[in-house]
């Protein structure tokens, strides 16, 4: 699918092409010097605003304007999968942070926050480090490995169903129905709406079978406080793993219970949601952070050196660098217009889509000094990897949490980590809102314990 000219720039770069998947920050650069608000049809067929300078990126992510509810954009163009994720409309999950608007976002981000305090994220660390280490030591014996399959796709996978309290014996299906969900056009045609129909037919379930234990059991935090990770744990648990009704879930089924008119619907695609969204971002941070560690070996022996003096400085700042420089999230998710408005010298329909390309926006030079170097230590780095504004990422907390363990346990277990093949070999996944590796196979010196 090739892109659709701006009128004024018959020149314009092909996007959505595999060449631009594999490294679409050239025609980034180009759109944002000539074509910064960009009007283009989509593979899918619909035709949407590019936004691909900061200045722009930033006021677009927090302009009321600019809706969450599809309600605003055309009703069949949704309803077949062109815009959100296939099959949540049939599956009744579209309730959820990344489709509404205030006042009901400002309702249910309310509920959900309390999870993804900085303490409660801090209360979680050992059981991310513990979920890190036996990952690592299922292949470290190898000497071989593909990080995506391996790594970086179960690692947090593992810690939202913990967080949002699915049994240990389940995790295995979420597992395997966000894989499906990941491959996009990867997979079998209709695959991302089963696995969409099969999540949410258990989370009715679960939510059933919590409410139920929740009715016999007193409530373990008064005064309306929503658990999520908490500090003690009964005996034979894992550290910082929630314990029987002090999960996300059930929180938010005892705040449904209070007073709050949180309904099953709103409940399921809020968990349904927070696994989808909580689970492909991190995937690609520890994916994408780790091609770019080992593309970048002075970076990477920077790195190394700080984590070897027990130093964490570098790693939250690398963290970010990350972030800014290959992102997972290329895209912000769909926003549509509520009336005409005016954006970065472009006159914008009411109900047109609004795409805000943050990886456009996080390489403008207008904002960043040599924004196509890897800095770990660049200090001032705004960047707008997960967002800005009220839909501001709500799971960046345990994100960056994931993603400084994971990198730090692999570069300390793994020190002599390297690329097996080349990297022109690498193929990016196709899609619209993600950016990361459909596989990263590595070596390294098999560990001897």
């Amino acid at each position: 699918m090739t892109d659709q000219p701006h009128p004024t720039h018959p020149s314009a770069p092909d996007l959505f092409t595999w060449e631009f998947a594999t490294n679409p920050y050239p025609t980034y650069a180009w759109l944002r010097e000539h074509a910064p608000v960009h009007k283009t049809r989509l593979p899918s067929g619909v035709e949407a605003w590019l936004v691909t300078r900061y200045v722009d990126a930033k006021h677009a992510l927090a302009d009321p304007r600019l809706s969450k509810n599809p309600a605003h954009h055309d009703e069949p163009a949704h309803a077949k999968g062109k815009t959100g994720i296939p099959g949540e409309r049939k599956a009744e999950l579209m309730t959820h942070l990344l489709n509404i608007d205030p006042p009901d976002h400002t309702r249910l981000r309310r509920l959900v926050s309390k999870a993804f305090t900085p303490r409660r994220v801090a209360e979680f660390a050992p059981r991310v480090q513990e979920l890190t280490n036996d990952l690592i030591d299922r292949f470290a014996d190898d000497g071989s490995a593909d990080l995506i399959h391996d790594f970086a796709f179960p690692l947090p996978i593992y810690a939202i169903c913990d967080l949002l309290g699915v049994p240990r014996e389940d995790q295995d299906d979420f597992r395997d129905w966000a894989g499906m969900m990941i491959r996009h056009g990867g997979g079998p045609r209709g695959g991302v709406a089963r696995s969409v129909k099969k999540m949410r037919s258990y989370l009715a379930d679960l939510i059933h079978r919590k409410r139920e234990a929740l009715s016999d059991a007193p409530t373990p935090h008064p005064g309306g406080d929503l658990p999520g990770t908490p500090t003690s744990h009964p005996s034979g648990s894992l550290p910082g793993t929630p314990t029987p009704g002090e999960d996300l879930l059930s929180g938010l089924i005892r705040a449904s219970d209070h007073g709050e008119h949180l309904t099953e619907n709103e409940a399921a695609a809020m968990a349904f949601i927070l696994l989808f969204a909580g689970f492909e971002t991190t995937v690609n941070l520890i994916g994408n952070g780790t091609y770019a560690l080992l593309t970048h070996p002075e970076q990477r022996a920077r790195l190394e050196k700080s984590l070897a003096a027990g130093e964490s400085d570098l790693l939250e700042t690398g963290v970010e660098e990350l972030l800014r420089y290959d992102g997972p999230v290329e895209l912000a998710t769909w926003r549509f217009a509520t009336r005409p408005l005016t954006l970065g010298g472009q006159d914008i329909a009411a109900g047109d889509p609004v795409l805000v390309v943050l990886a456009a926006a996080d390489r403008d030079p207008e904002r960043f000094a040599d924004p196509d170097v890897l800095d770990l230590g660049r200090r001032d780095n705004q960047h707008l990897g997960y967002g800005h504004g009220i839909h501001y990422c709500l799971g960046a907390p345990l994100a960056r949490l994931e993603g400084q363990t994971a990198l730090a346990t692999l570069l300390t277990r793994l020190p002599d980590l390297q690329l097996a093949g080349d990297p022109a070999d690498l193929r990016w996944r196709g899609g619209l809102i993600m950016r990361g590796l459909r596989t990263l196979p590595v070596e390294f010196t098999p560990e001897r314990r």
